[in-house]
This record gives structure tokens, sequence and C-alpha cells, in this order.
């Protein structure tokens, strides 16, 4: 038996892993956005975003560019197929607009920026000339401050050089591209058919152009996959040796996006299986020289989320783990989201309802939620579990419900998974592999509001 075949059995036959196979959020924001249920107005809004920016950090900016080419199957996220570039220009209109709405409600007419990401979607739709102009508009009135990150998502069937070129102009050095799986058979049930050689020809164009974080987003649990297929994938990663790599769950919600109706639930990996996928991704990266960060990330020595889980300045936000703790997040575009701290917003979900609310002068909020004073604290302990892998609590970050805490958790403290200590955690490097289980064990939204409906994938 080899390596890989030894690492399924384990993965496989661990009882840990049935014990702990549940569903729940991947924690980018507590309370999870099944639970918001405080929409701030406009002025709130604000008021919030006023705060969080004389913290001095520095803000990040997510700008989410929903179109694709074609419809990959296992997408979760908000995305509109164009077949035309036809949409383009009136939505950089509207994306500029909007964040000179911002900037003239705050009184800021140049935000220090840390951090500015470019999501979708697929931000590489635009062309070179229609990246330049969205670009150039953002940053002509922006500073950025010493050591800020740009990042973008990429789709290596529709990114060439001249793209990224117009990127490295502007600033960016982390690339990350959508790999999820290499094998053709899966490839082909999810819509989503690119070559090893079209993801090396990225991979080295960003290289040349100075890049320094190239990230492959890989997914397990995918229709088809079996510890056979996600070998192979892993054989090519390893191949290609990314800075860093996003190991994350498939989320099987049809009932939210019909599109994943094109394959079935007896396509799909599960339970032990499921898992056993993980584990084999896991284990292989480790043994290929890629040290876990935080959650569901993966990177080399060297790499700036290493560099940041060594140093404690590890941050996670709606985009995942990031090397600087910026804050607010001012999210621009359809459907993106904004993060000040104690309340968040998301805007309209509806393109053309989004573009007309920006022409006329409104932020297009559509719902979001003001953080209680437990809500606060409870974040604060998650934030610290996904960066730190440790928290205590006492003083300011006490709140009532923790005194419940203790119980949930001595059934980890048990199994080995966390070192249970007075007011506190840390959690082991076997504990690791479940942080999102462990967590959990600090969202009082969803102990006491049992939704009775899936609203989580594994």
């Amino acid at each position: 038996m080899n390596v890989a075949l030894n690492l399924h059995h384990a993965a496989t036959t661990d009882p840990l892993i049935a014990k702990y196979d549940v569903a729940g959020p991947r924690y980018t924001c507590y309370p999870t956005v099944p639970y918001w249920d405080s929409t701030p107005d406009e002025a709130s809004w604000l008021q919030h975003l006023e705060r969080a920016l004389q913290g001095g950090e520095g803000a990040a900016i997510y700008v989410h560019l929903p179109f694709c080419r074609q419809l990959c199957t296992f997408c979760g996220c908000h995305t509109r197929i164009a077949r035309t570039h036809a949409v383009v220009t009136p939505y950089i209109d509207a994306l500029l607009a909007e964040y000179a709405l911002y900037r003239q409600r705050l009184g800021v007419a140049r935000p220090h920026i840390g951090e500015l990401y470019l999501g979708g979607g697929t931000p590489t739709f635009l062309t070179p000339e229609e990246l330049e102009r969205l670009l150039g508009g953002l940053l002509s009135a922006a500073d950025p401050v010493h050591g800020a990150r740009f990042s973008v998502e990429v789709d290596p069937r529709v990114t060439h050089r001249r793209q990224l070129e117009v990127l490295a102009r502007h600033g960016f050095r982390r690339i990350s591209i959508g790999v999820q799986d290499f094998d053709p058979r899966v490839q082909e049930i999810v819509n989503r058919e690119q070559s090893e050689a079209q993801v090396r020809a990225v991979t080295e164009a960003a290289r040349e152009l100075g890049f320094d974080s190239v990230s492959f987003d890989l997914i397990y649990g995918l229709p088809l996959q079996t510890h056979l297929s996600v070998e192979a994938t892993m054989d090519a990663v390893c191949r290609l040796r990314p800075d860093q790599v996003a190991l994350y769950g498939y989320a099987h919600v049809p009932w939210i996006k019909p599109g994943q109706r094109r394959f079935t639930e007896a396509d799909l990996p599960e339970g032990h299986e499921r898992r056993a996928l993980y584990e084999l991704a896991r284990q292989r990266l480790q043994a290929e020289g890629y040290a876990g960060i935080g959650f569901d990330h993966f990177a080399l020595q060297g790499d700036a989320l290493w560099q940041a889980a060594q140093c404690g300045t590890l941050h996670r936000n709606f985009m995942g783990y990031s090397a600087i703790p910026t804050r607010p997040l001012l999210g621009l575009g359809v459907s993106a989201i904004g993060d000040a701290g104690d309340a968040f917003v998301q805007n309209d979900k509806d393109l053309l309802s989004y573009q007309q609310r920006v022409a006329e002068g409104e932020l297009p909020i559509q719902r979001g939620h003001l953080l209680g004073a437990e809500d606060v604290v409870l974040r604060r302990h998650i934030l610290r579990l996904m960066t730190q892998l440790a928290t205590s609590w006492d003083g300011e970050d006490y709140t009532p419900y923790l005194a419940e805490v203790p119980a949930r958790l001595a059934e980890f403290a048990s199994d080995g998974l966390i070192e249970l200590q007075t007011n506190g955690l840390r959690v082991t490097s076997l504990g690791r592999a479940f942080l999102r289980n462990i967590c959990m064990a600090f969202d009082a939204r969803m102990a006491r509001q049992n939704p009775g409906k899936a609203l989580f994938n594994h």
C-alpha cells in the first residue's frame, strides 16, 4: 500500500472524523449571515464606518466583479453569466460612483487602504482596458499604507499576460487561481474544464511579473471525486508548487444555487469518504512542506500568510485569511459585504437594482446586522481561534454566555482537540482539523436558534 492509500485508510477509519462530521459555518464573520437580524440604515452604517476608520490600520476594499463566461455548477458565489462585455462599462461606472459616495459621505477624499481585493465572479473577465479604468479610478482616490496587499482571484481559462501586466502595474502581488480539481471527470460534471498547462501558464506569468504569492483554490467533496482523483490533483499541485493553497469544502445548496442540480447527492462523496478526501489533501500538503494556516489555508515557509501566522498578525474576514489586520472592510459592487467591526451590511444582489440605486445617490444596502455587546465579544473569541488557535475570556472579553462554553468544550478536551484552561483554551495540533467545530461552541446564535432547515453544508 502506497503513502496516499495509507493516508486514505487512516482518514476513513478515524473515529473523530465520524464523530465531528457535522455541518457548520466557515466563520468568516460572526454572527454568520443567516442570523443577521438588525439591518442598519445608511446613517447608522456610516457612523460605524467612521469609528472604524479612526483605528489607523488602513481599510480593506473588496470589489465584487460578478461576470463569468459560463456557469461553474459547483459555485455558490453571486455571479452573472455574460456573453458580451456591454455589461461591463455601466458596472464599472456604478462601482466608481459607489466608492465616490462613500468618500463624500465619510468626508475622506483619499482613504488609507491596507488591502484591495478583486473577487467574483471572474475579475479577469474584464479586458486589460476595463481593468485599467477600474483600478485607475479606485487608486487615484486612495492612499495605500506601508505593506498594503493587493489580491485578485482569476480563472486560468480567461486570464492572459496583458491582464496580469495591468494588475502588476497597479501594485497587485497576490493572485488566487481557481483550480478546484484537475481530474477531467470532475471538471466535466462541474462545468469547469481546464488543463494543468493553463494553470501553469498563469502561474509562471504571474511570477515573472512580480507576484510574490501565488495561491491555488482547491475544493474537496465535489461530485465524482475519489481518493485516487484527489491524489492525482495533489500530484499536479505539488508539481506547480504554489505559495499558498486554500482547501475548501464543497457546499451543496441546490435550494439556493439551482445550477448544482446538474448532479445529485448520489454523485457526492459523503461522510467518512468526504472527510477522507480532505485528510488526504491536507496530509499530502504537509508532507510537501506546507504549514496549516488557521482553518483551511496552507502556506510555504516564507510566504506572507506563514509570516503573519508566526508573528500573530493573521487576520480573517469575508475574503478569507489575510496577512494584515485591516478594518473596516468596504464592500463595493453587487452583493458585496462590508464590515465595520461592530456592524455588517450587504449590497443589493440584483445587478440592475444595484446600479439604479447608486445612480440615484443611494448606498445600495440590502441587509445587514448591528452587533450587540455579546456579539462583539463572541466574535473576538472566534476570530482569535481562527487566527491564533487560542483564546481566553475574562474582563472585557467576558460575556455571560461564556459560562456555558466550558461544558460545550469538555468533549473536545477529552478527545485531545483542545487544552482547556481556566477561562481559556488552546487548540492542539490534532484539533486544528476540527477548528470549525470548536468555534461552534462559541456560537450563541446557533445554539439558541435551531433553524429547523439546512443553512450550512459540511
